[in-house]
């Protein structure tokens, strides 16, 4: 068996994972929980400010490009 990594749009998730389940697909969920913005702004010596904005721009550019899909 092969083992793949996907990312999913979130509002297409449960339609792709029933797919997949329907085709016999094992799926193993991500237990990773996101990074706080703190210790974003740890990670790379910004304020947590910045990482805050950073984050919040990221997002918002992702939801833009899901809305256009």
């Amino acid at each position: 068996m092969e083992t793949l990594i996907i990312n999913i749009p979130d509002k297409k998730s449960a339609l792709v994972k029933q797919i997949l389940k329907d085709l016999g697909v094992t799926i193993q969920s991500d237990s990773k929980k996101q990074m706080k913005p703190s210790d974003y702004a740890k990670s790379i010596n910004i304020s947590k400010e910045d990482a805050e904005k950073m984050l919040k721009d990221i997002s918002e550019s992702r939801d833009q490009w899901e809305r256009n899909i």
